[in-house]
């Protein structure tokens, strides 16, 4: 039987968690938002607290229900849930990885950010493109037929537009492109749109897909990775197409964009038509100016800094979690979580002490 690290006990509430992001009203509780949690950091939460006792590991959907108990475990009001094999192939580099919860086999890869798979047209025609029809969706599936009543399912990840067009040709060889040769971008562009509709199309066929998280990092600490019209060209455009067919089935569309992307935000909130931002870093923007500065038009999730979580101690942690809610929680449009994701090398016992000071916490 699963023991709890929480002071307060909450029970999902997927209707009130859509409320929250919709800024109905300020809410009873704390939601909570996380883009992700790292394998190995959900594997250690759930051993050291039995989480899945209740999971028979020969069970053929063991790791379905398994994700819904460590979801409700922790708080949360959702499961994400994704589309499989459908997905670009890329140039990784690899690195030993020196966290206490290491990643299988012991190494963090990156994407190679010089020469990508695709530099020309020649590696363009001879590249394996992704198969949609060989897209799948037996969790998808699976999830909207169990799924408990209270909670929804969040569809993703999608919407990598930027970061696929620069993994597929490295940011150097894209940079270099943009000038030198925009109808090979242009033609990556047209493929990379082409599968994320796709994707989200199969993820808006399934009744309990409330929200469509798209990712797409698009800047750096001090400016986007490249220019706002090349943005509006390349990029933007896909992202208006995703979140129109979302708001037509009357689903949420959230956006992960790490970096300072304050030159792109007007474009993104009025005309993309985000309904919410995630990924905030206290070197770039703290939450609480965001929430002020957008709140009006986009809800703002997450935004405890990776960094801080990683370093501080807990009564330090605590304060800032009260702080935050102090100013956001009021009137909806926000949800608390980490900056960014729930990596392997944040100290477990830091993100359980954020998350039990939001459910602590009343406005």
């Amino acid at each position: 039987m699963a023991y709890s690290p929480f002071t307060v006990s909450v029970k999902p509430d997927g209707d009130a968690f859509i409320s929250c992001v919709k800024r109905e009203g300020t809410p009873k509780r704390t939601h909570f938002a996380e883009l992700f949690l790292d394998a190995e950091f959900e594997s250690a939460i759930g051993e050291r607290y039995n989480v899945y006792s209740a999971v028979n590991s020969s069970d053929p959907f063991a790791s379905y229900k398994k994700q819904i108990a460590i979801q409700r475990f922790l708080g949360y009001d959702y499961v994400k849930v994704g589309v499989e094999k459908l997905g670009f192939s890329f140039e990784r580099l690899t690195v030993d990885d020196d966290s206490e919860l290491k990643k299988a086999g012991g190494k963090r890869t990156f994407a190679e950010e010089h020469k990508g798979p695709i530099t020309n047209w020649e590696e363009f025609e001879k590249y394996q493109w992704p198969d949609l029809a060989k897209a799948e969706t037996k969790a998808l599936e699976w999830f909207d037929r169990n799924l408990p009543d209270d909670m929804v399912i969040i569809g993703g990840l999608t919407g990598h537009i930027a970061e696929e067009i620069t993994w597929l040709m490295g940011y150097e060889t894209l940079c270099y492109a943009f000038y030198e040769d925009r109808e090979l971008v242009k033609a990556i562009y047209d493929k990379v749109f082409a599968l994320h509709l796709h994707y989200v199309n199969l993820l808006l066929e399934f009744p309990k897909v409330k929200i469509i998280w798209a990712s797409d990092d698009m800047g750096y600490k001090t400016q986007p990775m490249f220019s706002p019209s090349d943005f509006r060209e390349f990029v933007f455009p896909a992202h208006k197409a995703l979140a129109e067919i979302t708001h037509k089935k009357d689903r949420l569309y959230f956006l992960h964009a790490c970096g300072k992307i304050d030159l792109l935000m007007d474009d993104l909130i009025h005309d993309v038509g985000i309904d919410a931002k995630h990924s905030f870093e206290d070197t770039i923007e703290d939450v609480a100016s965001a929430k002020n500065k957008y709140g009006k038009h986009i809800s703002v999730l997450g935004g405890i800094d990776v960094d801080f979580l990683c370093r501080a101690d807990e009564s330090s942690i605590r304060k800032r979690v009260r702080e935050t809610l102090e100013k956001c929680h009021s009137g909806g449009g926000y949800c608390l979580g980490t900056g960014n994701s729930v990596a392997n090398y944040i100290p477990v016992d830091n993100y359980l002490a954020m998350l039990d000071e939001g459910r602590k916490y009343s406005s």
